[in-house]
C-alpha cells in the first residue's frame, strides 16, 4: 500500500458507488498520479464508503481524467483553514 499522503495540500474525491471509486483508482494509478484509497471522511456525505486522496498539484490532471473517462463522482473536496471539507467541484 502507498504511503499516506500528507494531509496538507491533499484533496479528496468522493463517490456515490464503489464501482466508480475503483474505476477512478485504476485510471489515476495508470496515469501515475499518487493516490491513496481510504474511508470517506464522515464530514463528506456520499453514497460510497471509499474516497481517493491525491495531492493538490495533480488537480488539473485528475479533473481531466474524470471528465474524459466520464467517471461519476460526488465531488472533489479540499480542507479549508478550519479543517473542514469544502466541495470545490461536483
Amino acid at each position: 500500500m502507498k504511503e499516506d499522503l500528507a494531509v496538507e495540500g491533499a484533496m479528496v474525491i468522493a463517490f456515490d458507488s464503489t464501482q466508480q471509486a475503483l474505476r477512478a483508482e485504476m485510471l489515476l494509478e495508470y496515469a501515475d498520479i499518487e493516490i491513496d484509497l481510504f474511508p470517506t471522511p464522515k464530514e463528506i456525505t456520499a453514497g460510497c464508503a471509499l474516497s481517493i486522496q491525491f495531492p493538490s498539484d495533480a488537480l488539473k490532471d485528475v479533473q481531466e481524467i474524470i471528465r474524459l473517462e466520464h467517471v461519476e463522482i460526488r465531488g472533489i473536496f479540499a480542507l479549508d483553514d478550519n479543517e473542514r471539507y469544502i466541495n470545490i467541484e461536483e
